[in-house]
């Protein structure tokens, strides 16, 4: 970290890993289990090499006793915390994360927060060096999913559960901090809430003023203000609470040292009396009426709280110092990146002004698993964070490079955080939403910068200049009339024009059959051009991410062709692919080369699954080959997933296709099905009989040792209905 970095007022950068344990009936879900981290000790060298020096940890107390407290077992925290130690990083001791506690106690047991205490003791006296902890994170959030959804342990659903089992953890992290204190009499308490606020229409307004003490409500108890006039007093009385629990709050002495505040763009809420404008899944209500409880950042023209504001009230509220304790977004690079840009600078302008911004958190280094399920089931769905995990091991995304240069810089500069988040934009609402916002313009369209797409007329150019305007990242299309890429003039002449920070190469010559009579245009723009742009932007140290096929194997291989297999085209499309990719590397070795397979998409009317089900709905029949097998690739998917790659920063040769393998005719059978169509008119045939001119292989299914990171076909497929226009919408 520079001199000069020191001399300002900014916030400290700390780190957090999703960490989950918690309890959905008899089964016991644990984040860690599924990123890995429990066998990977490695993680901690990884997190060290971002440049922070605060992490929040687990210490989980179901997993150190999970049968019985006389019997903790200290094998993996003893391991973990020392190499902490080694490394330089302070931990902020986490007890119980979104935990009901082991299965021998519960948010309504009433010895629960002597219980919890007897663990934090038994921590203190095993790490008396620890001085910072969190003994229960976000108590009101776990007590509304606990207590009052029913979604976790132990499934209550009415106001008095919840009340007991927020009171019940309120109570257990000032026990946990005595317990420590008598340990360690300078240990910190850094207290982690969800902070959102509630938005409303005017007939709900009194709901959202409830709602809005509430979130405050974990917080107040601790901080000692829940008194007689506190707002919630009548209501807690009315649920169960009584005088002893209420002056218990207010002698314990225990407010927050450090008031951690957890920000999604899911916190910000909006209540809406008209039904009929939300889908049904929105709809729920109170005893007085019906509404639906949908994003603000969805619905409400003024858009989100913002981390600001919620850092500023929070200081004002209770004098002490404030953190932002959990900063991510279940989204693409470059909105992850935005995300926490808005949340650093927040930190930057409040510290500058005086506020005592402690942190700003960058929480899920090891990205989330099922959080858009609230994690009450295991499905596999995963949001990365600041490293992939989708891999032989933790690979470092657009975030890492961040958070490293915030360390070095003291602030991002990444070309994508110039344009504004998807929060931020008037595409942001619901369907039927959108109010009459003033135009901002098009923010993806910039004269210089950006990046520079090539293939205007093809599927690829098309479908990232659509992805990337999708996304808010500014691009330039060009046609072969701008840039010839065989032509190291004409790309020099375009890059010096556009000036992009990235470019896509999505031409190319696709016609398999006329390459073989045609191998001198093939080559042309299959291997010429592409090695073309590799020397240029090499030169330049501009990224580049180019494509090449399956067809570079001979398919003589029966399990799924992986990125070190070697290559042995059978066909001159295949010869020209295989050939651009040991040009391109020998000349950029740090350019991403994609391949690819089978690309099927929501807008391209020729691909063969659209071709397939326009015939079979016009009532003819489809000749399918039945013995060459591949594995068909979501357009969307793969736009999507290289754009992610281009901005994480890798190069090489990387496998994108949708996890699966079929023949052509099982990929049209399983289309008509799942369009409601007669399968029957798929004729299965040899591919021999089918009329082709270039050979094929007859296995080319595409795997990765590098990292899968395109779902599964069926789910590709399922999008791929509903996200197709029918050509009178377009």
């Amino acid at each position: 970290m520079s001199n000069d970095r020191h001399k300002e007022r900014v916030p400290e950068l700390w780190g957090g890993m999703e960490c989950t344990l918690n309890r959905v009936g008899k089964h016991f879900h644990s984040q860690l289990a599924l990123n890995g981290h429990l066998s990977r000790p490695k993680d901690l060298e990884l997190f060290a090499g971002l440049g922070i020096r605060t992490l929040r940890y687990p210490v989980l107390w179901e997993m150190v006793a999970p049968q019985r407290l006389d019997a903790p077992d200290w094998r993996w925290t003893d391991e973990r915390l020392n190499r902490l130690r080694e490394l330089g990083l302070e931990p902020v001791a986490g007890l119980l994360h979104h935990g009901s506690g082991p299965a021998y106690t519960s948010l309504v047991d009433p010895d629960f927060p002597a219980l919890l205490a007897r663990y934090a003791r038994l921590v203190a006296r095993r790490y008396p060096w620890i001085r910072y902890f969190t003994p229960v994170n976000e108590p009101l959030t776990t007590a509304r999913f606990s207590g009052l959804y029913g979604h976790w342990y132990p499934h209550g659903t009415d106001d008095r559960t919840f009340v007991r089992t927020l009171l019940s953890q309120c109570r257990g992290i000032v026990e946990a901090m005595r317990a420590i204190r008598e340990v360690t009499p300078e240990a910190k308490l850094v207290m982690a809430e969800d902070m959102g606020k509630t938005f409303s229409t005017d007939l709900l307004r009194y709901q959202a003023d409830y709602e809005n003490h509430r979130r405050w409500l974990s917080l107040d108890l601790l901080a000692g203000k829940v008194d007689r006039r506190h707002p919630l007093r009548l209501w807690l009385e009315q649920n169960g609470t009584d005088e002893a629990e209420f002056d218990y709050f207010l002698q314990s002495g225990m407010a927050p040292d450090v008031v951690g505040l957890n920000y999604y763009l899911t916190s910000d809420r909006f209540l809406d009396h008209r039904l009929e404008r939300y889908p049904e899944w929105t709809h729920g209500g109170n005893h007085q009426h019906r509404y639906a409880d949908v994003e603000a950042v969805r619905a409400c023209p003024e858009g989100i709280l913002g981390h600001e504001e919620v850092l500023r009230s929070a200081w004002q509220r209770y004098a002490k110092e404030v953190a932002l304790t959990e900063v991510h977004l279940g989204s693409t690079r470059e909105e992850q990146l935005r995300w926490f840009h808005e949340a650093w600078q927040a930190g930057v302008k409040l510290c500058r002004e005086g506020v005592p911004v402690r942190a700003v958190t960058a929480w899920s280094l090891l990205g989330s698993f099922d959080w858009c399920g609230l994690f009450t089931s295991i499905t596999g769905s995963y949001e990365p964070g600041v490293f992939d995990i989708r891999g032989p091991s933790p690979r470092p995304t657009l975030l890492a490079g961040g958070l490293r240069q915030i360390v070095r810089e003291g602030e991002l500069s990444h070309p994508t955080v110039r344009g504004p988040g998807w929060w931020r934009r008037p595409d942001r609402f619901l369907p039927g939403l959108n109010p009459d916002l003033p135009s901002t313009g098009d923010e993806c369209e910039e004269e210089r910068g950006g990046i520079l797409i090539v293939g205007k007329t093809g599927t690829l150019g098309q479908s990232f200049s659509r992805l990337c305007r999708q996304r808010g990242i500014p691009c330039h299309l060009l046609s072969r009339g701008e840039i010839d890429i065989a032509s190291a003039a004409s790309v020099a002449t375009a890059l010096d024009r556009y000036e992009p920070w990235a470019v896509v190469n999505g031409a190319g010559f696709v016609r398999i059959d006329d390459a073989e009579g045609d191998a001198g245009t093939c080559f042309r723009e299959n291997t010429v051009g592409p090695a073309v742009l590799a020397a240029e932007c090499a030169r330049r140290g501009v990224p580049l991410m180019t494509f090449s096929s399956d067809m570079v194997f001979n398919g003589s291989k029966r399990t799924a062709y992986q990125e070190r297999d070697p290559v042995s085209p059978i066909n001159i499309y295949g010869q020209s692919k295989a050939e651009a990719e040991r040009q391109v590397l020998q000349l950029y070795p740090g350019a991403l080369v994609l391949r690819t397979s089978a690309f099927f998409g929501p807008w391209d009317r020729y691909n063969f699954v659209t071709v397939t089900l326009r015939r079979l709905a016009a009532g003819e029949t489809v000749e399918a080959a039945s013995d060459l097998v591949v594995s068909p690739t979501y357009i969307p998917d793969l736009v999507h997933a290289g754009l992610d790659l281009l901005l994480d920063g890798e190069s090489g040769i990387w496998h994108l296709s949708n996890a699966g393998a079929v023949s052509w005719a099982e990929l049209a059978r399983c289309c008509a099905k799942m369009a409601g169509l007669d399968s029957s008119r798929v004729i299965p045939r040899p591919a021999a009989s089918l009329g082709y001119l270039a050979p094929r292989p007859p296995f080319s299914v595409l795997g990765s040792e590098r990292g899968v990171v395109l779902p599964e076909l069926e789910n590709a497929l399922s999008r791929y209905f509903f996200d197709t226009v029918p050509p009178e919408n377009e």
